[in-house]
């Protein structure tokens, strides 16, 4: 095997090694730089105006942060083969690749009841074909089918590589210095005991920082009001789309929006198309359909290009049926249309964040003596009782002149 060893320049961490040959060939393969184009942060950019960094960016990062912490684990002395390492490595590379354009905010509109983690896994199986089976062990970690549960952990759990790495670098082009965490710490203080992965005890007040910058960051960034309204415009563009008929410029774009709604859509049999798509088609149609006869459609679309977004108010309880109605017969006499069509510009819905949840999530901490506790059961612990249960919040949009 011919030695290869490739360096990226990565804003965030500086240098990323590349070196070996499979994964040089995944990151030259076009569903892997399909990523280039999509943001990884959907909408947050019309807020924080430098958070338009990619998907592509936030793999190659979590990548790096896996070798870190697998030459760590290494040093510990825990076993982990080459052939692990190098599925380990494969796996966090290509955990997003099945996003679709702005990510989560198209997830359900776009394809209908298909997970991105079932594109991803349908993109594995079809990279694990053109490179003669290399990547087995990399699917079997994914999926979670792997004996050696750690593996599956640093790539998708409470405390994984890819959560390390979107925090920090979120945090890094917005500007939000909440987010900031001491990932380095966190990875240097990973371990294993009986097969799981854990932190040793050191660690316990970067990881309550962990969690509480990623409380942060979600109702300061994830969910920020204009992006929450920015994601539910384009989500009602693309509904009203498929409801008239209407074509995109993209004929990519184009199969999804006459795929019918309500029938499972075999997405294998629409993997090239699906490839194809990124952000730009998106933008393209809704840059398209401003001109369209449509008023529905042309108005979402010009408040989505100019940012002259529907306001956004959000609360504790959810909103009165008068508040709504209310609002939507001031929409309808606004934009001169029947109250029907109002509710594409008067709607509520709710959002929601967790700080951390023992029931399905754990974070262990391993002590000297060798037990093991969870980190909302530490001594003086932060998070306890009342960062465990999940906050809620309910939010109305409607026109801003009514």
């Amino acid at each position: 095997m011919s030695t290869v060893r490739k360096i990226i320049n990565d804003p965030v961490y500086g240098f990323i090694t590349i070196d070996h040959p499979l994964i040089l060939q995944i990151i030259s393969h076009p569903y892997y730089q399909r990523l280039r184009n999509i943001h990884q942060m959907a909408f947050a950019h019309l807020v924080y105006p430098g958070a338009v960094h990619s998907r592509l960016h936030h793999s190659l990062g979590a990548y790096h942060l896996m070798c870190f912490a697998l030459n760590e684990l290494k040093g510990k002395g825990i076993e982990i083969t080459a052939e692990e390492e190098l599925g380990a490595k494969v796996a966090i590379l290509l955990h997003d690749i099945g996003h679709g354009p702005f990510s989560h905010a198209l997830e359900s509109e776009l394809i209908t009841d298909v997970h991105h983690e079932t594109i991803s896994i349908l993109l594995m199986e079809k990279l694990n074909e053109a490179f003669d089976g290399q990547l087995a062990t990399a699917i079997d970690i994914f999926t979670d089918k792997y004996p050696k549960k750690f593996l599956h952990q640093l790539v998708s759990g409470q405390l994984d590589v890819d959560r390390l790495d979107y925090l920090n670098r979120d945090s890094f082009f917005t500007g939000v210095a909440e987010g900031v965490i001491g990932y380095d710490r966190i990875i240097k203080m990973l371990t294993v005991k009986d097969g799981q992965l854990m932190v040793e005890e050191k660690a316990i007040y970067s990881i309550e920082k962990f969690l509480v910058s990623r409380r942060l960051m979600y109702w300061q960034v994830y969910l920020h009001k204009t992006v929450v309204s920015a994601e539910q415009t384009l989500q009602k563009i693309l509904h009203r789309a498929k409801e008239i008929k209407a074509t995109a410029p993209s004929p990519f774009l184009d199969v999804f929006l006459t795929l019918q709604d309500g029938k499972q859509v075999a997405i294998n049999e629409w993997l090239f198309e699906f490839c194809q798509l990124d952000d730009y088609d998106m933008m393209g149609a809704v840059k398209f359909w401003q001109m369209h006869d449509d008023k529905i459609l042309s108005t979402l679309c010009r408040s989505l290009v100019e940012r002259n977004l529907l306001k956004v108010k959000l609360q504790a309880t959810p909103f009165s049926a008068t508040i709504v109605e209310e609002k939507r017969k001031e929409a309808a006499a606004t934009l001169e249309i029947t109250e029907e069509e109002a509710n594409y510009f008067v709607f509520t819905g709710e959002t929601s964040n967790t700080t951390y949840n023992s029931k399905d999530e754990r974070i262990n901490i391993l002590f000297k003596d060798g037990t093991v506790k969870d980190i909302s059961a530490v001594d003086n612990a932060l998070i306890q009782q009342n960062l465990s249960g999940t906050v809620k919040k309910y939010y109305i949009c409607y026109l801003k002149n009514s």
